[in-house]
């Protein structure tokens, strides 16, 4: 298992417990605010580039 699958399985686990234990909407809140705001916490250089591996990594 590559190390991108084990975060995302983590992730989902992290998700589908959020959803037992709080209410769907402060889950949803959660799960799409972290990587917001960990997107947000990058200075304008490190922006640029993770957008230009993204870009290239979809053009396979």
């Amino acid at each position: 298992m590559s190390r991108n699958a084990k975060i995302a399985a983590g992730g989902v686990a992290v998700g589908l417990i959020l959803l037992i234990w709080l209410p769907w909407w402060a889950a949803l809140l959660i799960v799409l605010g972290v990587p917001t705001a960990a997107y947000l916490t990058l200075d304008p250089s490190q922006r640029r580039r993770l957008r230009r591996v993204t870009r290239k990594e979809l053009g396979r």
